[in-house]
């Protein structure tokens, strides 16, 4: 899995988070990682972007972003209304293989969900993870309303021919409700592709040190980690 695209089912959900612990698993593991997000908005000029809060919390990676937009919206409106050049798919999957040649992961973070828009051709994620040939990774929420948006997903990148790699819940509550311990089992179910972790809420806020040691227990074996899924379904929702 040299590439492996990561892309939530909406925003504010736990995807760069998520994104630095998978790196910070894989850097553990002995790889090397680089990290590339397709296009940052809502960032200004010399404003730390995802890319480097991935590397602040994982560690050393290679870190890049393709372009950056000043106004938090939607990659293609926000180039559209600064008068930029807006990002094309096929630029982020040209980046991205070429730092495979030079990494043994290269994770590319999308910027919101799976269908937001880069440009006026309507070219989007799911547009650079079929150049690329790369397994989608699907950041989740974790209680009510998560089901549906999640099944759209993995839906999508199947009518695409594009394969989900899993899911992980990208913020599990230290007191989780009847709905989101029932998303536990139901999460994999709907999405038909294995749950791969849970990052505790908060997560990003731990020191760089204890997120690196913690990662791999939120991540399972596929994402170079610990977690066992079975295991945290029985405990959380029996």
């Amino acid at each position: 899995m040299p590439v492996l695209v990561i892309t939530g089912t909406g925003t504010e959900i736990g995807k760069t988070v998520t994104t630095a612990a998978v790196a910070a698993a894989a850097l553990a593991a002995g790889r090397s990682v680089a990290v590339l997000k397709a296009a940052q908005t809502g960032v200004g000029p010399d404003e730390r972007g995802d890319a480097h809060e991935v590397a602040r919390l994982a560690g050393p990676v290679t870190a890049g972003e393709l372009a950056r937009f000043p106004e938090p919206l939607a990659p293609g409106t926000a180039a559209r209304r600064a008068g930029m050049a807006p990002v094309h798919p096929h630029e982020v999957a040209e980046r991205a293989a070429k730092l495979a040649t030079e990494h043994d992961l290269v994770l590319v973070e999308g910027a919101g969900g799976l269908l937001v828009r880069f440009d006026a051709a309507g070219g989007t994620l799911a547009d650079a993870a079929k150049l690329l040939g790369a397994p989608v990774l699907v950041v989740a929420q974790a209680g009510l309303g998560t089901l549906n948006v999640t099944e759209l997903t993995a839906r999508e990148l199947r009518r695409r021919g594009l394969e989900p790699a899993g899911v992980v819940i990208g913020s599990w509550p230290a007191a989780p409700d009847l709905a989101t311990r029932c998303n536990v089992a139901d999460l994999p179910e709907v999405a038909a592709a294995p749950l791969l972790g849970a990052l505790p809420a908060g997560a990003g806020a731990l020191p760089p040190t204890e997120f690196r040691t913690a990662a791999p227990t939120w991540l399972s074996p596929r994402l170079d980690g610990t977690w066992d899924a079975e295991a945290f379904r029985v405990r959380e929702a029996p």
